[in-house]
């Protein structure tokens, strides 16, 4: 998610209109367009219980080349105790900024929130940034590599636009956003600090090189974007913000941005055709900032 570049609601209005009527041409579902874009920042950021900021002044992949699993046809969403995430043998915390399933949105934040991941390195693909935002957690990082040159051998661009953010650096982009639309507003363009999955290392956005669609609507329609939905599960990523769902998410549709889980869970998300952290580990919907 990069804040700076991120559409307005009004950007996403008119494009979802559009999308609206192309599905329905095309007998596509909207939450399930072959190719659809959607718009806001990517997530998270956090605030305290006032609403108001505290800004201070990681799988060996599958082989690429083989098709994404089929949902699996009659796998309702768990309505118990257990979320579908409970099948896995191996669980992780979904609360510890360390684990690889903590799970960030506007009603869960980081704990601490000021957490800095303890083992940040840039990764060795093409980068679009630089700085701290050129940075992931070292399991991140390596997924990354074999995520990019998996790509890069099908004949796809793919780069790495932002990284890690640090608490401070939310707060600054925030801050900016509430100055210039009011908090109302900047909460459908940038995450608080404290609930961005990018603080973690576990996220970052995605760009092709090219530029012209970089955090836009378009995107989703560009070869990138189009190659990581189909492929990204391989390698343990999943595309953390879909189509039609910021209900759930809380924000919209964001095909530049990836969110690690692990192989395990991202192929068992992409056989059950669940698309949301929220509706796999069974925290919630989470569509505004209580």
């Amino acid at each position: 998610m990069c804040e700076n570049s991120a559409p307005d609601r009004r950007t996403f209005t008119a494009f979802l209109a559009a999308s609206l009527g192309m599905a329905a041409l095309s007998a596509c579902t909207p939450q399930e367009p072959e190719r659809a874009a959607s718009t806001s920042g990517s997530p998270s950021a956090s605030a305290g219980t006032s609403g108001r900021p505290t800004a201070a002044g990681t799988p060996s992949p599958t082989s690429a080349g083989q098709p994404a699993p089929s949902p699996v046809k009659g796998n309702p969403p768990a309505t118990g105790a257990l979320p579908p995430s409970a099948s896995l043998p191996k669980q992780h915390s979904l609360s510890d900024p360390r684990s690889p399933w903590v799970v960030v949105n506007k009603h869960r934040p980081l704990t601490p929130l000021q957490f800095v991941p303890p083992d940040l390195v840039q990764p060795a693909v093409q980068l679009a940034t630089s700085g701290e935002s050129a940075l992931l957690n070292s399991t991140t990082a390596a997924a990354a590599e074999k995520l990019f040159g998996a790509a890069a051998s099908a004949g796809v661009t793919v780069t790495l636009a932002s990284g890690y953010r640090s608490f401070d650096s939310q707060a600054a982009t925030y801050n900016g956003y509430v100055s210039s639309r009011g908090q109302a507003s900047a909460d459908t363009a940038s995450a608080r600090p404290g609930f961005s999955e990018h603080q973690t290392g576990w996220a970052f956005d995605i760009g092709d090189g090219g530029g012209a669609c970089s955090f836009q609507p378009c995107f989703a329609e560009q070869p990138a974007a189009v190659w990581v939905k189909a492929n990204a599960h391989k390698y343990g990523f999943v595309v953390r913000y879909p189509w039609m769902l910021h209900e759930t998410t809380g924000y919209y549709y964001e095909p530049w941005h990836l969110r690690y889980i692990g192989t395990e869970a991202a192929a068992d998300m992409a056989r059950r055709g669940i698309t949301t952290l929220e509706e796999y580990f069974g925290t919630g919907a989470a569509p505004s900032y209580r």
